[in-house]
């Protein structure tokens, strides 16, 4: 009988952030290497408030043995609002299942963690020692974080070992971001007090400080010193390079790992793992990044006969005697990667040139392109390997006095100059490749947030997950929604397996199992990230389970669309149910509300031809025909100077409600448009959704909302709108073409703001072209055969017209609708406006 896999979960709150990432690749190679499922619980940071706790970070709760086997938590990105005591009351939440913690040490939870108060000590001291500086600013994290606590005593206890005064004044606190970086570094600024270094308890503030420092015209190094803690990847390539404490995140992750392990098997673990750091000093201290030096290498003496070469060094190049594992420390430290990270890099690289320099040409460029491939494969960032070059340049440059040397030098710069070459080229492409791929990334996101917003079924949203999410690189993916109030089980939506979607079971699961039998255990072992389906801090709809193959960036923002996916969905099924309740009542007063429902409709639309008319450069034609059951259509033509505004828009549902609703965007649209007749439509939609929701869903307490499309003509015959409603129609003068040009907008009266998803289009008029505008009611026409008019025979009308007068392409219209169409089921409404151009 084959073992079962074993399976870890990784409990953090983030899968972007610098720290965050580096600890995820040291779990997931450590879950490579041996063999077991991996499980990225990741929710948020954990709060003090037992109800907003429970609301954000469900997703923890959830972890249990049912699904997993051991959990390791990455304590300090998720301590920043609760104490030790309360972070060792969550980690002991999960007993029996063993648990190990990262960054923080909790008694009695094995925790890897690296010395904090020494880095902190480090820095300050250098700034002390080593540049003299005595009044040194210290920007802390949290004062709730256990990590944040030990570094700002350790920046205190650097201070007293070297007589320096402690000055609260220079003191503020972030929550480890370069946004509360700033805001520290400015509060100290405020302060007026003089300061000339800072030390940040992470690299994000210390990046942020930096930025504000030279924002104000302070300069760094020149006039300020920066250290920061941790070596994130940014530290190494900001301008300057930060100064900083480098902890091994990556292999913090891989130790937890095994120690949960080793607790499986029955092993004993110490409670407290202490990993070394060390301080890389960069230019943010005025140190800059330096090779490290060794003693200056053996040069094997000159042959009797030195014959020239143009690619390879020549014979009497120096060796590397017995001098490789000190050249080799020497690489490492000048690099900043372990030598273990790439199969001992350095002793590979330092063999190949050992090669290169007895003649066998090529050796030392094909060693570093590998291992230029493999660093880039990793995310590293590929010009520190400059400081390879430079630090093998300083040690194998043979003297001048040497009778050999200008020829030895001169093939030796041949070589240098050939890897520096080689990572130029390679960091540039790493870089654009990283660049394509997020921007690809993007693109399939924006994508992916279209059709998801338009799904109102949970039928049509599997489609689309079925057919977006190979596009987002996702290979498998499990959601799986609440199927009771309590949310104590599950039932699956859409399973996808081998990158195709198969059908989810039937049954409903435990809430604990975290995804459907069988996916979190599969045959081959997979790492997978679970998230709860959530928006706000009040509705919850499931959790989704995907593989962790896709770029990082995908993760949230994928949650986020699904959750609204599904919140769109029950809100289309709520308003069904409501509109369905609400014929049942309307059929009874029917008659009188629409008669009073078609009088505010056909009352408020422009009257007569002369008020269509009076925008300058548009000949314009309009009608609205109410149907029996009278809905919500509604248009508007409002001249301004220069220019002015065209309305259309049709609010859900037939009858008085519908009426109301309608009429209260008539009102607004005018006050709106005239008293500010320049603005910018999304402005204007923006606006009016928040009326229309606060009227409609909290004074009226009703749901009903409405399609609405506003258009601001200027005389030039520019066009800027935004809304959403049915396409826009062109008729080009010169082509006698229709063209149809989509709104991207929402709803009103659906989300208390839509501020982020509304956005202006524009699109130009030539002389002579012919623009409609129509209500649904037009398109969506139905003959006796059920068949729709549809936009085909729309711009069919349109076209057979277009040279006619705008009166007689609207009654063209009409007619064929009508012709079509005995006995209309909703409005049909048609604004036809024909644009000339300034003579």
């Amino acid at each position: 009988m084959t073992k079962k896999r074993r399976t870890i979960a990784l409990l953090m709150d983030y899968m972007r952030g610098e720290f965050q990432s580096s600890v995820r690749i040291g779990v997931e190679r450590a879950a490579e290497a041996h063999d077991v499922h991996l499980i990225f619980a990741v929710g948020e940071i954990l709060a003090g408030d037992a109800s907003s706790e429970a609301v954000q970070n469900s997703i923890y709760r959830l972890v249990a043995a049912e699904a997993v086997d051991g959990v390791v938590v990455a304590s300090g990105t998720l301590c920043n609002y609760l104490g030790v005591e309360e972070l060792r009351r969550f980690c002991r939440s999960f007993a029996p299942v063993p648990l190990c913690s990262i960054g923080l040490a909790l008694e009695g939870v094995p925790s890897i963690v690296v010395d904090n108060g020494l880095g902190i000590e480090m820095t300050a001291g250098h700034l002390i020692d080593d540049h003299g500086r005595r009044r040194i600013a210290y920007i802390g994290g949290p004062p709730s974080n256990g990590e944040a606590r030990i570094r700002a005593e350790a920046y205190r206890r650097a201070l007293d070992a070297r007589a320096v005064p402690y000055d609260e004044r220079l003191v503020a606190f972030g929550e480890f971001t370069i946004d509360t970086g700033r805001s520290a570094m400015r509060e100290i600024l405020d302060r007026g007090i003089g300061f000339d270094a800072v030390v940040a308890a992470n690299d994000n503030m210390a990046l942020g400080a930096i930025e504000l420092l030279r924002a104000q015209g302070i300069g760094v190094p020149k006039d300020i010193l920066v250290c920061g803690f941790d070596d994130v990847g940014a530290a190494r390539y900001t301008n300057p390079s930060l100064t900083t404490v480098r902890q091994p995140i990556k292999r913090l992750g891989a130790i937890a790992v095994e120690t949960v392990l080793r607790m499986l098997d029955g092993e004993d673990v110490p409670e407290l793992n202490l990993q070394q750091i060390e301080l890389t000093r960069r230019e943010s201290c005025g140190c800059a990044s330096r090779p490290v030096v060794v003693r200056p290498l053996t040069v094997a003496p000159p042959p009797l006969v030195a014959p020239p070469s143009l690619v390879a060094p020549p014979l009497g190049a120096p060796s590397l005697g017995g001098r490789r594992d000190e050249l080799e420390r020497a690489l490492e430290q000048a690099v900043g990667i372990p030598a273990a990270a790439f199969g001992g890099w350095p002793a590979e690289l330092l063999s190949a040139l050992e090669e290169e320099l007895e003649g066998r040409e090529g050796r030392f460029v094909q060693a570093l392109e590998r291992l230029l491939d493999m660093a880039a494969l990793e995310g590293v960032f590929l010009d520190l390997f400059q400081g390879v070059i430079t630090l093998l340049r300083a040690q194998l440059r043979r003297p001048p006095e040497d009778p050999a040397a200008a020829a030895t030098n001169e093939a030796l710069e041949r070589l240098w100059h050939a890897g520096r070459v080689l990572i130029g080229s390679a960091s540039v492409r790493a870089d654009g490749r990283q660049r394509l791929h997020v921007e690809v990334t993007s693109i399939n996101l924006s994508w992916s947030a279209r059709w998801f917003s338009t799904c109102l079924s949970l039928p049509l949203l599997k489609r689309m997950l079925a057919s977006q999410m190979p596009r987002l690189h996702f290979t498998h993916a499990a959601i799986s929604l609440y199927e009771d109030a309590q949310r104590t089980t599950l039932k699956p939506l859409f399973l996808m397996e081998d990158g195709r979607e198969v059908e989810p079971p039937a049954e409903i699961f435990p809430v604990q199992k975290l995804a459907p039998p069988g996916f979190l255990d599969a045959r081959e072992r997979r790492s997978t990230v679970v998230m709860p389906l959530m928006l706000g801090n009040t509705e919850h709809f499931g959790v989704v389970a995907l593989d962790s193959g896709a770029n990082e960036m995908v993760y949230d923002a994928l949650r986020l669309q699904l959750a609204s996916a599904v919140k769109t969905v029950a809100l289309h099924r709520e308003m069904v149910r409501q509109v369905e309740l609400r014929e049942r009542l309307e059929q009874e007063r029917g008659r009188e509300e629409s008669l009073v429902a078609a009088r505010i409709q056909t009352t408020l639309v422009p009257e007569g031809p002369e008020q269509l008319q009076n925008i300058e450069g548009l000949e314009i034609s309009a009608a609205m025909t109410p149907a029996t059951e009278v809905g919500g259509d509604y248009y508007d033509v409002i001249p301004t100077p220069g220019g002015g505004w065209l309305g259309i828009g049709d609010v859900a549902g037939h009858g008085l409600a519908a009426g109301l609703v309608m009429l209260m965007i008539q009102s607004m649209v005018s006050a709106l448009t005239s008293s500010n007749p320049g603005a910018s439509p999304s402005a204007h939609i923006a606006a009016l959704n928040r009326a229309i929701y606060k009227n409609v869903r909290g004074r009226l307490k009703r749901d009903e909302h409405a399609t609405l499309l506003l258009l601001r003509y200027e005389r030039s015959g520019r066009v800027t709108f935004a809304g959403a409603h049915d396409d826009i129609l062109v008729c080009s003068a010169r082509t006698r073409r229709c063209v149809g040009i989509p709104s991207t907008g929402v709803w009103l009266g659906v989300f208390p703001a839509i501020d982020a998803m509304t956005r202006d289009s524009e699109l130009i008029l030539e002389d002579g072209d012919v623009l409609v505008l129509y209500s649904d009611g037009v398109t969506e026409a139905r003959n006796v055969h059920q068949e729709q008019f549809g936009l085909e025979r729309l711009c069919a009308a349109i076209e057979a017209a277009q040279s006619a007068p705008v009166e007689v392409i609207r009654d063209r219209i009409l007619s064929e609708v009508e012709g079509w169409c005995s006995s209309a089921d909703d409005d049909i409404t048609v604004v036809v406006a024909r644009y000339r151009a300034p003579r």
